[in-house]
């Protein structure tokens, strides 16, 4: 930091000067007034002594008041003066001693400066013509009036002294104060000086992507809290440190938008591509291909285009923050019947529902969206787990929140992909090679769980080790209308019904069954099927269907 006009130290500089300068006359000027008064207290008790000594010897002779003949003595100091006074208090005669100790008479004049004192004790100051100033005071007794005084040239002398000494001391204390404060103020603005510094540098810095280095920064030394540099430089950091962060988020933003639309044109030009390769073959007339295998290629690659624009859309949709539609939804009604669509769709895997209910498992919300985000989650699971994989959907319900997970003993997810798992895109395979049709899916499913979730208020996690892996889904609770029955504790095998009204059927809650198979069931408190897990049922002809045997719940759990 420059010492120039305007500078910090600068002005620091003069107004410190200012003051100390101040500070020094003040005081010189009380110690001069305070010392004044003492020579002056003390010269006037030496007059007022005086002027006794005169009223006594003036006393011998009352009738005469023109008699100065007391002035004649000893102990009268060098240039004492002293006047007799008549009843109007005219001068009648005076006169000042010599060196010599003589007495000389006073011209006209100089006792024309004694006029107006009265002879009552009180000092005053007059100046004499030829003689100088004098401290003057009058005394009366009998009759007898008479004006003693003695010149103040000692305490001018004095007091000039003084004022010299103090200037010239005050001068050396303020030129060595002012070098004290320039010292101090030049090492104390030093910090601050570098956090300018850095400052201006952080300023000329281009900011662009491809800048090699990370942005300048405030030294640590210059970051105390404990002084104002201090602070200054810390504030500078923090915000270098959010500059930083912004320019990371906007990087990582712009890597995830130009991914984004890397993955949306491959997953996009993949299926387009497929259905005009087959489009041609069915121009042509003739080929290896058979029309109707070819019309059923065509309609799977337009069903999956079809299906990833309206994930595309949905998630635009969400993401402009449109609130969702807003309704009471169950969600055990909800997550089981996902779980039949998911046993219906794939056997070849366990499915299994636990409820663990300590109030009913109602939310406000978009049941459609709802049920995506669950039927996203069940498909998730399926396309990652080999058959025989078990997957159990929880469902959880507790005064604060509502809870669905899902969770599997499949292999887990990479723990390089967890923490970007719902992000879009996000697959295992990032060459997005797939062996057979529906092996994977667009890497959209979990990001439209995590949207969803969000746009109803909740959360979405995701936690995986090798052999458990498991996707949580926290919901608010719907607020509970005024007479709720209160919801029996679950337990397995059958619970009591509620109370029921007089000529009323009693009140439980349906839960869609789900088609029997090896190790599907319903889960009771603690994880536990309620039924027996044995041998397969032997099915009708038909669509096979088993009822699950599920505890009688009181009203809306």
């Amino acid at each position: 930091m420059s010492g120039t006009p305007g500078s910090l130290r600068t002005r620091l500089l003069l107004r410190i000067g200012a003051a100390l300068v101040a500070v020094c006359a003040v005081t010189a000027l009380a110690a001069v007034l305070a010392q004044r008064a003492l020579l002056l207290d003390h010269l006037d008790g030496r007059v007022t002594e005086a002027a006794e000594h005169g009223l006594a010897g003036a006393s011998l002779r009352p009738g005469d008041d023109r008699d100065l003949t007391f002035l004649d003595g000893n102990g009268h100091p060098d240039g004492t003066l002293a006047a007799r006074l008549d009843a109007h208090g005219t001068v009648t005669a005076a006169a000042v001693t010599g060196p010599d100790r003589t007495p000389r008479a006073l011209s006209a004049g100089q006792r024309a400066a004694l006029r107006g004192i009265a002879p009552d004790g009180t000092p005053h100051t007059r100046t004499v013509p030829g003689l100088g100033t004098y401290r003057v005071t009058g005394l009366e007794t009998s009759g007898v009036r008479i004006l003693a005084g003695l010149p103040m040239g000692d305490v001018r002398d004095v007091l000039n002294r003084l004022v010299l000494v103090e200037a010239v001391v005050g001068a050396a204390g303020l030129a060595v104060a002012g070098g004290v404060c320039a010292v101090v103020v030049r090492r104390q603005l030093r910090p601050l000086g570098r956090v300018a510094a850095t400052a201006a540098d952080l300023a000329r810095a281009p900011l662009g992507h491809d800048r090699p280095t990370g942005l300048p920064r405030v030294p640590e030394a210059d970051t105390d809290p404990g002084s104002e540099a201090g602070q200054v430089g810390a504030a500078l950091n923090r915000m270098i440190d959010q500059v930083e962060s912004d320019r990371a988020a906007r990087r990582r933003s712009e890597e995830r938008m130009r991914r984004f639309l890397a993955d949306a044109g491959h997953e996009l030009r993949t299926p387009l591509a497929s259905i005009a390769g087959y489009a041609e073959l069915m121009n042509r007339g003739a080929g290896p291909v058979e029309p109707t295998l070819a019309w059923r290629r065509v309609s799977a690659e337009s069903a999956r285009m079809t299906g990833l624009v309206e994930d595309l859309l949905l998630l635009a949709r969400l993401d402009e923050g449109r609130p969702p539609r807003s309704a009471e939804v169950d969600l055990v009604a909800l997550v089981a019947e996902a779980l039949q669509e998911a046993r219906a769709a794939d056997p070849d895997r366990i499915w299994r529902l636990a409820l663990r209910l300590d109030a009913p498992a109602l939310v406000i919300g978009d049941e459609t969206g709802l049920g995506k985000a669950v039927a996203n989650l069940l498909a998730n699971a399926r396309a990652h787990t080999p058959p025989g994989t078990t997957v159990v959907a929880a469902v959880e319900a507790t005064a604060e929140r509502r809870v669905v997970r899902v969770r599997d003993d499949g292999p887990g997810i990479p723990p390089h992909l967890l923490a970007s798992v719902f992000d879009r895109f996000t697959r295992a395979d990032p060459s997005r090679s797939r062996r057979a049709p529906g092996d994977a899916g667009s890497g959209l499913g979990l990001a439209v769980v995590q949207a969803i979730t969000t746009a109803h208020g909740g959360r979405a996690t995701a936690r995986s080790t090798p052999g458990h892996t498991e996707f949580t889904v926290e919901l608010p609770p719907a607020p509970e209308p005024e007479g709720e029955l209160p919801l029996v504790p679950e337990a397995e095998g059958e619970l009591p019904p509620a109370p029921e009204a007089e000529g009323e059927p009693p009140l439980r809650a349906e839960v869609p069954e789900l088609p029997s198979g090896a190790g599907s069931g319903v889960e009771g408190a603690g994880g536990h099927p309620v039924h027996h897990e044995g041998p397969p049922v032997p099915e009708p002809e038909g669509e096979p269907s088993l009822p699950v045997e599920v505890p009688e719940l009181s009203e809306r759990c």
